[in-house]
C-alpha cells in the first residue's frame, strides 16, 4: 500500500470531514445573515431561471442515484430483486439523463456568471469556485460513465467505491478497495470530497437551511393607506 493511497483513501476523507463540520459551525456562529443562496436574480433573470431549474432538478436526481448506487449495498438491491442488468440499465439511462440535465444547468450558470459584467463583479471567489468545481465534478463523472461503457461496463463501483465509502462513514476505511479503481473514477471521488471542504464557505450552505420558523410565525398584514 503506497503512501498516496493511504493519504487519499484513509486520511483525506477525514480532513474533509473536519473542515466540513468545523467550517459549518464557524460559519453559523459568525455569518448567519450570510447563510443564503445570495441570489443575483435582480441583475439577470432569464439565464438564471433556466440554468438554476435545470441544475437543481438534475442534481437532485444525481444525488439519489449516488445514494442508491454507492451507499446501499449491492446485496440489498439483489435481495429486493434488482438484478445487475436492471441496475446498470437504470443507472445508465436515468444517470445519463440526470447528468446531462445537471451539466447543461451548470454550463448556463457558469457562462452567465462569466459573461455578465454586473454579475461577475458582484461574484465572490467562493461563488466562482463552487459552480466551476460542480461543473468539473459532473464532467468527470460523465466521462467516467462513458469510460466504463467503452470498457463494456467491466468495472463495478458497487464492489469497490461503495464498500470503501461505507467504511469511511463507519471509521473503518479500506484503502485497498480503491487500488484497482480506474483513475478517472478516483479523480471523480477526490473532486467530490473536495466539494465538501469548500461547502461551508460558499453559498452551497443554503442546502442545509429549512424555513421551519415560517410555519409558526405571525402573518404579515398589508393594508392600504386611507
Amino acid at each position: 500500500m503506497t503512501w498516496g493511497s493511504q493519504f487519499f483513501w484513509v486520511i483525506y476523507p477525514y480532513i474533509i470531514l473536519i473542515l466540513f463540520l468545523v467550517g459549518l459551525y464557524y460559519r453559523y456562529q459568525t455569518d448567519q445573515f450570510g447563510w443564503t443562496a445570495k441570489s443575483s436574480e435582480l441583475l439577470e433573470k432569464k439565464k438564471l431561471r433556466l440554468g438554476s431549474n435545470l441544475f437543481h432538478i438534475g442534481i437532485i436526481l444525481v444525488f439519489f442515484g449516488h445514494v442508491g448506487g454507492i451507499l446501499i449495498p449491492k446485496s440489498w438491491l439483489s435481495a429486493l430483486g434488482v438484478s445487475d442488468h436492471l441496475y446498470h440499465l437504470m443507472a445508465l439511462s436515468i444517470g445519463t439523463i440526470a447528468g446531462l440535465i445537471t451539466l447543461i444547468g451548470c454550463i448556463i450558470l457558469v457562462v452567465r456568471r462569466l459573461s455578465d459584467v454586473r454579475i461577475r463583479r458582484t461574484s465572490s471567489f467562493g461563488d466562482m469556485l463552487s459552480i466551476i468545481l460542480l461543473t468539473l465534478i459532473v464532467v468527470v463523472g460523465m466521462s467516467a460513465t462513458l469510460f466504463n461503457m467503452a470498457g463494456s461496463g467491466e468495472f463495478d463501483y458497487r464492489e469497490t467505491i461503495g464498500p470503501w465509502l461505507r467504511g469511511v462513514l463507519i471509521f473503518r476505511p479500506d484503502a485497498s478497495l480503491m487500488s484497482e479503481v480506474p483513475l478517472i473514477f478516483q479523480i471523480h471521488v477526490v473532486l467530490g470530497l473536495s466539494l465538501f471542504a469548500v461547502f461551508p464557505f460558499t453559498r452551497l450552505v443554503h442546502m442545509l437551511s429549512m424555513p421551519i420558523k415560517y410555519l409558526r410565525r405571525s402573518y404579515v398584514v398589508y393594508r392600504k393607506r386611507g
